[in-house]
């Protein structure tokens, strides 16, 4: 596997591979990877002749008083899994490859409608941030495919929904969710659970699964199933930011009798640790 950081480096990588017609996917992730992101080059590989994995830590989508500055970088650590997995091209910029005019002063795109719900409400500017890096790499790698997990449910729609307006020429795939045995999804912040908090933690997933079942298969109302959601989060010693029932396509709230087509999502607090979480109706 090739590692490169300068953007030359990266291009005359992508050219060879075109000169030979083959084909190219991108998996983008902020690195400290675990098997959920090794699901997305498994995805990325099975569709595409060469893989690139990008490793950046981007601070145009970190809030002032959130995780930037302790989010764990383990990029020795993420070389050896991806080589292992299949991944051929390592792209691992710093800052100013990805920001020329630095971050607080280069160009910023904004998806209207989507992002001023549930994540982008409680995180604001969150979503300009991910949009932004993510068409950057997009303009950067020109995969024929790019892969996201549906974990950062919200995160995919966004950038279905920047890559239709704009007519970018690259195929986004949604891939699982991955789980520990318990439920949990994964993510590179579970590390930061106490082993108090790990074992509460799957108590989200439970949540989400009562939540469909009340709504798909019982018929409740959707708003009385997130009340009792929300309140059974702080319950268990969340504190909850959202426990929401949405439709799945673009986020905004359901009609009182829609039972298919939605999605629960959950994002919460637990000690010092933000966890999101959904699940799909169908």
């Amino acid at each position: 596997m090739q590692t490169v950081q300068d953007a030359a480096g990266l291009r005359a990588a992508i050219r060879g591979w075109r000169a030979q017609g083959q084909t190219v996917s991108l998996v983008p992730t902020m690195g400290n990877l675990h098997a959920g992101h090794y699901s997305l080059i498994r995805l990325a590989r099975a569709r595409a002749e060469r893989v690139v994995a990008s490793v950046f830590v981007n601070p145009t989508q970190f809030g002032p008083n959130e995780d930037f500055e302790r989010y764990p970088r383990t990029l020795a650590q993420d070389q050896a899994g991806l080589a292992e997995h299949g991944c051929d091209l390592l792209f691992a910029p710093d800052v100013a490859t990805m920001y020329p005019y630095g971050p607080q002063h280069g160009v910023s795109i904004h998806v209207p409608q989507i992002t001023d719900v549930l994540e982008g409400a409680h995180r604001p500017g969150h979503f300009d941030g991910v949009a932004t890096v993510v068409c950057k790499l997009f303009n950067l790698v020109q995969p024929d495919i790019a892969v996201f997990g549906q974990k950062d449910y919200q995160q995919l729609k966004v950038i279905e929904r920047m890559v239709r307006d704009l007519a970018l020429p690259v195929k986004v795939l949604a891939a699982p969710t991955q789980r520990a045995d318990d439920g949990l999804a994964l993510s590179s912040r579970n590390q930061y659970l106490s082993a108090e908090e790990r074992a509460l933690a799957p108590a989200i997933h439970e949540t989400l699964q009562q939540m469909r079942e009340l709504v798909a298969n019982k018929g409740h109302a959707w708003r009385v199933v997130e009340q009792a959601a929300f309140s059974k989060l702080e319950r268990a010693g969340f504190v909850p930011d959202y426990a929401a029932i949405r439709r799945a396509e673009d986020l905004s709230e359901p009609g009182p009798d829609e039972r298919a087509g939605l999605v629960a999502l959950i994002a919460a607090r637990l000690g010092g640790t933000r966890l999101i979480d959904n699940l799909p109706f169908d």
